[in-house]
């Protein structure tokens, strides 16, 4: 039993003689009862989680409200119950995302994530595309593959514009203008005999091979933030959440009641106090 002695919160016990009074503002018994014996902290901690942050989560509710009776002391343990339980639902929550964005990114059937995110573009499609890297990667990234794409598009575009122009030594200017991927390619494709070693072949082949690649994969890099938001939004899958959501409505809502039964119990006390010390 706990009772008020001379402004002094008495710590009750069968033997009167052992009653130790607590000063005003020392909450370490009643922290330490509601850690150690309170019926909710001993149900609402699964074996499988981690009873010190849900202790500390007590602890700290406990510091705020500074409950003095047995019902103010259930009371709090049933808010820190209610925290406990949305740190569930969020977990859940986010498990449920989680399992959702992987499937959306490892169905090699769907091909239809990177065309529906920009609907009326034309030349995409996620054949090229690793959805993984593109949803773990931050704007800085994706802004360099972007700049990256550019120089790449500008390259093929030079050389065919030294071409077109002629003049002496038009061939290996061109040749030169390319980046080293795109030259090892060229150079491969010469030696496969697909292509003569001439200004006219390198033409055909910037034409014909480079240039429409350099163009998709500017187009691709141009579109990244388009293409991620779309299957970050393909990822919620709403209808999964429904029941989480219902579920974290209703603690809220028990978490209200809860903290205005405890403060209006408070207020009642405090005044009842405050009347019978006139």
């Amino acid at each position: 039993m706990q009772t008020f002695e001379n402004n002094a919160l008495v710590i009750g016990s069968d033997d009167f003689e052992n009653q130790v009074p607590v000063p005003n503002g020392n909450y370490a018994p009643i922290r330490y009862n509601a850690l150690k014996h309170g019926i909710l902290s001993k149900l609402v901690v699964f074996p499988h989680e981690d009873r010190s942050e849900f202790d500390s989560l007590l602890t700290g509710l406990i510091e705020e409200h500074q409950p003095t009776e047995v019902t103010e002391i259930h009371l709090v343990e049933e808010l820190a119950s209610i925290l406990w339980r949305k740190r569930r639902v969020l977990m859940g929550e986010g498990a449920a995302l989680n399992s959702s964005l992987w499937n959306v990114a490892h169905e090699q059937h769907n091909k239809s994530t990177v065309r529906a995110s920009v609907p009326l573009e034309v030349g995409l499609s996620n054949d090229s595309h690793d959805l993984i890297d593109l949803l773990t990667s931050g704007p800085e990234e994706m802004a360099e593959r972007q700049r990256d794409a550019e120089l790449d598009l500008a390259a093929p575009n030079k050389a065919a514009a030294i071409l077109l122009k002629g003049g002496a030594n038009a061939y290996k200017r061109a040749r030169l203008a390319l980046i080293e991927d795109s030259r090892d390619w060229w150079d491969s494709s010469v030696e496969e005999e697909e292509y003569p070693a001439t200004a006219e072949g390198l033409t055909d082949f910037i034409d014909e091979r480079l240039r429409p690649i350099c163009y998709r994969m500017e187009k691709e890099a141009r579109y990244q933030p388009a293409i991620k938001a779309q299957t970050l939004g393909e990822g919620v899958q709403a209808h999964r959440l429904e029941k989480l959501n219902r579920y974290e409505t209703h603690l809220d809502r028990k978490f209200e009641r809860t903290l205005a039964m405890l403060l209006r119990l408070k207020e009642l006390r405090n005044r009842s106090y405050s009347n019978s010390e006139k």
